[in-house]
């Protein structure tokens, strides 16, 4: 029995002290919970070109891989990938001793460091004079090695394959080459959280993929005809056909698309000197006039969504290509100054009124002393395959017109062109190959007719032709694994167009090489 009970003012104070505890609990809680959970984290850098490089645009939240996994796979897989790992699909490391490539970035995100892409993954290229030397890192250029295509393959398989599994993970993360040293409970939380969630993303992947890679058919028996998708190959992309499956869910069987439409892949582009290129025709098809619009549906692509942007540090991106200067050749001895000069007159009478041209050593975007710079080109016109301009329907225009509703930047520009846009030439060495599908490997061959352009040639070296400017693409360029076949006889491949009395393709030899030299100065 308590001979001695609380007072009724006790009890009131110790009630008191438990809703404080139980408050203060919950508060903490919360916190906890706000974050770890709920609050993200990014690997933050000062410097621009370190941002543009590695800074995270948002693309971590929907579409990340924790970090530990990103590594762990070049392990489980390495006699796939090779000694060289992610590097097989072209992406690059600025040493031997760099982490992750770049493009690839940072975001911690429910607990876990996650990492995706952000702009710099399919917007830097390299180059080598001779086959001896180190790559050197062209920023702003496109990733011309790039194979996005077998990059995502390999993630579609791995959700499939009964290796992927979380004892093999787990293995792999705290092997020597990954050094992840998991805890028990990390253990536990990498069998039981992260890697159910992971394989389920790729699944979801492979479902919205399906597309990707299948074979086709002649159809029969009632069935209808199954369209093929080809390979993009090295330094290109399918821009819009993933970006239809993805964001909008749109039908991509053989009922609702065309052998044509479906295989459109395209070059990656360049990006410096963006500021004269606002309010000119962006894309290859000129889609939009916006380049803030131009950037943020290019984010999209990237992994980001509507919801998961990151516009403070896409407009850090935006700030950094504005003024960015187009590359110097990096090989002015090799410039035959006795052709410039005629070059420069061929060029004015040629090329300048749609592309602009070099006035007084630097490049001019007036688009009042070149009028058709910017512009659109119709197809009828310029005669170039039509498979990207295709795929871009109108439609799809429609529906991209719908993104970011409820914001000021709002997608409005979108819309189906007639053709193709006239782009500037500036830094034109370093966007080889060349027309908007890549379809021709040097600005020499070029200047020929379609008839006398390579019909099949190899792609993947970065080694410099400084003669026909743009890169080797013959059998010994690259190793052989490096190698692309480029088939212009593929749908989408076709290296027409851009020919006759208009372009130059009916010169003398002498003028052809050179317009060559001259452009070396762009």
């Amino acid at each position: 029995m308590n001979y001695d009970p609380p007072t009724p003012v006790e009890r009131v104070l110790t009630r008191y002290r438990w809703i404080r505890f139980l408050v203060l609990l919950l508060l903490l809680l919360l916190a906890v919970y706000y974050l770890v959970f709920v609050n993200q984290y990014v690997v933050a850098y000062k410097d621009s070109g370190e941002h543009f490089k590695y800074g995270s645009i948002g693309s971590e939240p929907n579409n990340g891989i924790p970090t530990l996994v990103f590594k762990a796979l070049a392990v489980m897989y390495r006699d796939e990938l090779g000694p060289t790992g992610y590097r097989r699909f072209g992406l690059l490391y600025e040493t031997e001793q760099s982490e992750l490539p770049v493009g690839m970035s940072r975001r911690i995100v429910t607990g876990v460091e996650r990492v995706w892409l952000n702009c710099a993954v399919c917007h830097v290229g390299t180059f080598r004079i001779n086959p001896s030397d180190k790559p050197i890192l062209i920023y702003g250029a496109p990733s011309n090695n790039l194979r996005l295509y077998d990059l995502l393959k390999f993630f579609l398989k791995v959700g499939a394959d009964p290796k992927f599994n979380a004892d093999n993970l787990i293995a792999a993360i705290n092997s020597p080459e990954v050094g992840g040293r998991l805890s028990f409970i990390d253990r536990a939380i990498y069998r039981y959280i992260v890697f159910p969630r992971v394989q389920a993303a790729f699944l979801h992947l492979s479902q919205q993929f399906a597309f990707l890679g299948r074979q086709g058919d002649g159809g029969g028996n009632g069935r209808p005809s199954y369209h093929p998708y080809y390979d993009w190959g090295p330094g290109r992309v399918d821009t819009f056909n993933p970006y239809k499956a993805i964001q909008f869910n749109f039908p991509m069987d053989a009922a609702h698309i065309s052998l044509t439409e479906l295989n459109g892949s395209s070059d990656f582009p360049s990006i410096w000197a963006q500021r004269p290129r606002d309010g000119m025709h962006l894309h290859w098809d000129g889609n939009n006039t916006s380049v803030d619009e131009r950037n943020l549906s290019a984010a999209l692509g990237a992994g980001v969504t509507p919801v998961s942007v990151d516009i403070a540090a896409i407009r850090r991106v935006r700030a950094w290509i504005w003024e960015m200067p187009p590359p110097p050749f990096p090989d002015p001895r090799s410039i035959d100054q006795s052709k410039v000069d005629r070059g420069r007159e061929l060029f004015a009478s040629y090329c300048a009124a749609c592309h602009g041209m070099s006035r007084s050593g630097k490049y001019s975007y007036d688009t009042n002393l070149f009028p058709r710079l910017g512009q659109i080109e119709s197809l009828k016109q310029i005669g170039t395959d039509s498979g990207r301009w295709q795929s871009y329907t109108q439609d799809f225009a429609a529906t991209q017109n719908t993104l970011y509703a409820g914001y000021p930047w709002r997608f409005s520009h979108f819309t189906k062109t007639a053709g193709y846009a006239n782009q500037p030439l500036d830094g034109i060495w370093a966007r080889s190959p060349y027309l908007h599908n890549g379809s021709v490997p040097t600005l020499r061959d070029l200047l020929e007719p379609a008839r006398s352009r390579p019909a099949q040639w190899y792609r993947g070296s970065d080694v410099l032709d400084v003669k026909k400017v743009g890169y080797r693409s013959d059998a010994s360029a690259a190793a052989p694994e490096d190698l692309f076949l480029y088939d212009t006889g593929i749908p989408g491949n076709s290296n027409s167009g851009h020919e006759g009395r208009a372009y130059g393709t009916e010169l003398p030899a002498a003028d052809k090489d050179a317009l060559v030299e001259y452009m070396k100065t762009l």
